[in-house]
């Protein structure tokens, strides 16, 4: 009931107005498919974003839409606003072979990569744009996991909330191949064992020096429950519109049209 008021709260505060989104599936794989939530910009586009949330990566959406998981995560309940900054978006849920979640090692290997083509494709084809991936919690490994195989896909990553130490997280990528600008955001005082901010200076120093690359540390919010959780510093509670401006402001500038 909390974060149900909170999530009316937040939602107020930031005067988002009524969602405006409709429900895609793709066939992805050979006997898979794939949905998500496609957003348009109230304006012209700008550039075409894939929000991909972290925990098991789930939306469990239905199919009139509907959202069976994920309301409170960072990237699910910003939505509305990344489109209103003039970014097409398409937040992803888990594919159909993964019911119980992007667990193991999924994340970082090639289906997962081709479903996340797949949506790229798609969203190129209704605005020839440059698509971004933006990872939060352990959506940073998918991010760039899928930038590291499909290269021709996707054009630069926002990463927020890292995970940065551990099985499953950017340590074990090959991050000094990655050829598209990066930025990552990190809260200051984020207390997930796997995100801490302190650890992300060896990251960024594996990124080629000669594409953008940026890390933004930010203070402030407050922090609520479950410190890896959605109300956490994890999850930006209470700066979500000042990590947006900052966030969509870098991509615009990196973007290559």
């Amino acid at each position: 009931m909390m974060r149900r008021i909170l999530l009316a709260l937040l939602c107020g505060a930031l005067s988002w107005p009524a969602w405006a989104e409709k429900l895609v599936e793709l066939n992805t794989r050979p006997g898979v498919s794939l949905r998500f939530l496609l957003l348009e910009p109230p304006g012209e586009a700008r550039a075409n974003l894939i929000l991909l949330m972290g925990g098991e990566g789930q939306l469990k959406l239905s199919a009139a839409g509907e959202l069976g998981a994920g309301m409170g995560n960072f990237l699910v309940r910003t939505r509305q606003a990344w489109a209103d900054m003039g970014f097409r978006v398409a937040v992803v849920d888990a594919p159909s072979d993964m019911p119980r979640g992007l667990l193991g090692d999924f994340r970082e290997g090639e289906a997962h990569a081709a479903d996340l083509a797949a949506v790229s494709d798609y969203l190129k084809q209704g605005a020839a744009l440059p698509v971004w991936l933006v990872g939060t919690s352990r959506g940073t490994t998918s991010a760039a996991a899928a930038a590291l195989l499909r290269p021709d896909k996707v054009d630069g990553l926002v990463l927020t909330s890292s995970l940065d130490s551990g099985r499953g997280s950017l340590t074990g990528l090959p991050l000094e191949r990655l050829s598209v600008p990066v930025l990552m955001i990190q809260h200051r005082r984020d207390d997930c064992r796997a995100s801490h901010a302190y650890n992300l200076g060896p990251v960024i120093d594996r990124l080629r020096a000669d594409r953008p690359r940026e890390l933004m540390l930010m203070d402030g919010g407050k922090s609520e429950g479950d410190p890896c959780q959605p109300w956490a510093w994890h999850g930006y509670n209470g700066i979500e519109s000042r990590v947006l401006g900052l966030a969509g402001r870098w991509v615009l500038a990196h973007s290559r049209h």
